[in-house]
């Protein structure tokens, strides 16, 4: 029963022995010896994190998902901040916000998209993946999808995001936001790839609430929970 609550630990990144110790640990624990094999073991970790970012798409992909989240909240870009400030300043707030609104109902509208993406880089890994993962950091799991789907998610947010743009009227918000401001004295023109900067933002908040379901897999056992788990860890 020790044996196995350690193993359980280490596959789900639990651990907090040096680098050296968990491999050592690895070589041991993950030997088939519990009526499981390495493979098994392994799958239970994929499993694992199929879970984790199954749930993290679902919350991004409801309403309010990133609109309803201060920490993912897409903002008005960088470069059009100072429209933002203006606009508001003469009473156009209102114009501001359902701008903003509708860039995060097009990232909603693109989130549940990434949860293919993600599950086909989690059944790629390899148990020496699964090492470097429990070895790493506490977001070790999350900066490996994150290298292995960017690209992905990227081609395929996009023209979703593009489509939803038009879709939930944030080109129509933006064009009337950018109208008006252009047509105060004295400002320069702000010209902003709307779809680009949505895209971009829409999968930096999918990966901090992936880290942030990898942290909870790490710290809480009942996130753990699943048939496969319960085999090799019962």
């Amino acid at each position: 029963m020790k044996k196995l609550s350690i193993l359980f630990s280490f596959v789900l990144l639990f651990s907090c022995s040096a680098e050296a110790q968990l491999l050592k640990k690895a070589k041991g624990l993950l030997g088939g010896k519990g009526g499981f094999t390495k493979e098994e073991a392994a799958d239970a970790l994929k499993e694992a994190f199929i879970q984790g970012t199954g749930k993290g798409v679902d919350l991004l992909s409801q309403l309010d998902g990133y609109y309803g989240n201060p920490e993912i909240k897409i903002p008005i870009p960088p470069d059009a901040k100072n429209v933002e400030s203006k606009l508001r300043a003469i009473g156009l707030g209102n114009e501001v916000d359902k701008a903003i609104e509708s860039l995060n109902r097009a990232a909603e509208d693109a989130a549940v998209e990434a949860k293919d993406i993600f599950v086909a880089a989690i059944k790629g890994l390899t148990i020496n993946d699964a090492l470097n993962i429990v070895s790493g950091k506490q977001d070790a799991g999350t900066q490996f999808l994150k290298g292995q789907t960017t690209d992905d998610l990227t081609s395929k947010f996009s023209p979703i995001i593009k489509s939803s743009l038009d879709k939930v009227n944030a080109t129509k918000y933006w064009s009337d936001v950018m109208t008006k401001y252009n047509k105060l004295p004295l400002v320069r023109k702000v010209e902003t790839d709307l779809t680009a900067y949505v895209t971009q933002q829409a999968i930096d908040g999918l990966f901090v609430m992936i880290a942030k379901e990898e942290l909870n897999i790490r710290q809480n056992p009942a996130a753990r929970t699943s048939e496969l788990l319960k085999k090799v860890f019962k």
